[in-house]
């Protein structure tokens, strides 16, 4: 799987992502600072699934009609301690192959997914 993971995901998450063979980009360490609308333009132009803890990119895609046509995850889990987040997100990730074309929402007990705009 391409995944751009954006600055506030863990690193011990996207080291085990790595590990189980996905292509993460890290933007901590491959564009520092960039704003919220260069990372989603940047997920969109590599073709990557985006997974954050940042809500606004909900408002990106849905309010401001911004593509991310590989698809948003956002990750609304307690963040009980890096490694959770990461057995978390590799097991999540790992059980749908559709993220594409979806706002998918990962809390406790659930996934929500909804189709992006156009």
């Amino acid at each position: 799987m391409r995944i751009l993971a954006n600055e506030n995901f863990p690193a011990v998450a996207v080291e085990d992502l790595r590990h189980r063979g996905h292509d993460v980009v890290w933007v901590r360490t491959e564009a520092p600072g960039s704003s919220d609308r260069e990372v989603i333009g940047r997920a969109a132009s590599d073709g990557r699934l985006l997974v954050t803890f940042d809500k606004d990119f909900g408002e990106l895609v849905f309010r401001a009609g911004l593509p991310s046509p590989a698809g948003v995850v956002l990750f609304r889990i307690r963040a009980v301690s890096p490694a959770h987040v990461a057995q978390i997100a590799a097991a999540v990730l790992e059980s749908r192959t559709n993220w594409s074309g979806h706002f998918s929402v990962i809390e406790e007990n659930r996934v929500r997914m909804t189709p992006l705009p156009g």
